[in-house]
């Protein structure tokens, strides 16, 4: 998936949201799966891909993950309960 995109990972309780950007989605999934970046989702154990948007730019891309950042976790949670409402994991059965 070579596109920007906007993506929220999880852990597996849903405690956490993280929300990022990247223009390789499925490379930056693997990156929070394997733990390849000793940051705030390896941190937290966010391996879970619960939501993503594609976008037409970068900059629009960075301008939406603003956005999301700026705004609450009920909001977040509307987002990824509207597109993916048990909370799956959207990226299973990429790796395999």
């Amino acid at each position: 998936m070579k596109k920007p995109c906007v993506y929220f990972m999880t852990n597996k309780n849903h405690t956490v949201i993280y929300a990022g950007v990247t223009s390789d989605l499925t490379k930056r999934v693997r990156q929070h799966k394997t733990k390849h970046y000793k940051g705030f989702t390896a941190r937290y154990n966010c391996s879970h891909l619960v939501y993503f948007e594609r976008l037409d730019s970068m900059v629009g891309a960075i301008a939406r993950e603003k956005q999301l950042k700026a705004g609450s976790r009920m909001k977040k949670e509307q987002l990824i309960s509207a597109m993916n409402p048990k909370w799956k994991d959207l990226s299973d059965g990429w790796f395999d």
